[in-house]
């Protein structure tokens, strides 16, 4: 199980895209990706700074309903 560490923004971008995610809209520094599956709607909102601490990661994957190994995958 790989560990998770602080990412950028682009990376978490990245990865949120290849889950399947659509970036739709951006409030101040903060952008919000949707992904629609079924009748289910996942939202992640992802602070637009250079480096994301592993913290906020954990509330992102968990806004996204991606575990952590998932996360490591889509690398």
């Amino acid at each position: 199980m790989g560990r998770l560490k602080p990412q950028s923004f682009r990376e978490i971008k990245r990865r949120l895209e290849a889950a399947g995610f659509v970036e739709t809209s951006q409030k101040g520094s903060h952008v919000k990706f949707v992904r629609q599956a079924g009748g289910v709607v996942d939202t992640a909102i992802v602070p637009k700074k250079p480096e994301i601490p592993v913290g906020t990661m954990r509330s992102i994957l968990s806004q996204a309903h991606i575990n952590p190994n998932d996360w490591e995958r889509l690398g």
